[in-house]
C-alpha cells in the first residue's frame, strides 16, 4: 500500500499538480452568523485554488489560537487587542478589511426606557439603574471587549443579580436575550440575518462609540515556520482586492447592506 501510495505522489508531482495546504483561518462569530463568509470563502476557493478552513470563535479565541501557531491567518474585531497581537511578534501584515457597527436590543415593551437613545454610556446606564436583565457573551470576543469597555466608560460594575454572562457566540445570545426579555448588544450583522426569528427590538445605536472595524492578520512565519504563511497572504491580499472588497460591499440583506469595506475607496 505505501508503495500504491508514494506511486501516486510521485505521479501527480510529475504532472505538477500539488494539492494545495489549506488555509486555517480562526474569525469570529459574527462574519460566521452573518453569512458573510459563505458568499466570501467559494469566490476565493474558485479564483485561487486554495480550500479555506473556518474556525468561527470569538476573537479573543482567534487570537490565542494565532498565538499558539494553531492556524495560519485571523480575522477579528477588537483594535486594541489586534495591535497587542502584532506588537508581540504573533502577527504580520494587518490590514484593515471591513465595518460595521453594534447594536443594543432588548424587549419590545423597553423597561429600560432606551429605545432612541444614541448614547451607548447613557444606554447602560438605564439599564443598569433599573437592574433590568442584561446578557453578556462573556467570552473574551470583540462584542465582549466592547462591552467591558463601555461599562467601564460608564463606571458600573454589572451585578450578579440581573448580569448574565453565557460565554457563548452571538448568535445564541441573541437568543437567550429573547427568551429571556433581556437586553443585550450585537453586531449589526448578526442581529439583521437573525432579527425575524426574534422578540428583541432595537433600540440604541448611532453612537460613535459603537463602531465596529475588522482586521485580518497572518501569522507571523518567523515564530511558527510551518505555517501557510503563503496561503494566509492570499487570503489577505483577495479580501483586500477591489474585487473582495466588492464582494463585501455587495452582500446584503433585504437590501441593506451588512458591512462597508475599507480596503478599497469607492
Amino acid at each position: 500500500m505505501k508503495k500504491i501510495i508514494l506511486v501516486f505522489l510521485l505521479y501527480i508531482f510529475s504532472l505538477g499538480i500539488v494539492p494545495a495546504e489549506p488555509i486555517r483561518l480562526a474569525t469570529t462569530t459574527s462574519t460566521e452568523n452573518s453569512g458573510l463568509l459563505k458568499v466570501l470563502i467559494p469566490h476565493f476557493e474558485k479564483q485561487t485554488g486554495n480550500v479555506v478552513h473556518v474556525l468561527s470563535v470569538g476573537t479573543g479565541h482567534a487570537l490565542r489560537l494565532g498565538q499558539d501557531g494553531n492556524v495560519d491567518v485571523v480575522l477579528v474585531h477588537a483594535p486594541k487587542a489586534e495591535l497587542r497581537f502584532v506588537d508581540a511578534g504573533y502577527g504580520v501584515n494587518r490590514r484593515s478589511v471591513m465595518v460595521n457597527d453594534f447594536v443594543i436590543v432588548g424587549p419590545e415593551n423597553d423597561p429600560a426606557t432606551i429605545r432612541g437613545e444614541n448614547d451607548a454610556v447613557r444606554t447602560l446606564q438605564k439599564i443598569a439603574l433599573g437592574k433590568h436583565i442584561f446578557v453578556s457573551r462573556g467570552d473574551d470576543s470583540g462584542t465582549h471587549k466592547k462591552e467591558l469597555f463601555l461599562w467601564k466608560k460608564a463606571k458600573l460594575k454589572p451585578e450578579i443579580s440581573w448580569y448574565r454572562e453565557v460565554g457563548q457566540g452571538m448568535g445564541r445570545v441573541l437568543q437567550i436575550a429573547s427568551e429571556l426579555d433581556a437586553y443585550t448588544i450585537s453586531d449589526r450583522g448578526t442581529w439583521l440575518v437573525m432579527r425575524s426569528k426574534l422578540s428583541l427590538k432595537l433600540l440604541a445605536e448611532g453612537d460613535p462609540e459603537l463602531h465596529n472595524p475588522y482586521s485580518i492578520i497572518a501569522v507571523n512565519p518567523a515564530r511558527y515556520p510551518g505555517i501557510n504563511y503563503l496561503g494566509a497572504m492570499s487570503l489577505i491580499a483577495w479580501l483586500t482586492s477591489v474585487e473582495g472588497q466588492n464582494h463585501i460591499r455587495n452582500f446584503r440583506l433585504e437590501g441593506q447592506p451588512l458591512f462597508t469595506p475599507t480596503a478599497v475607496k469607492n
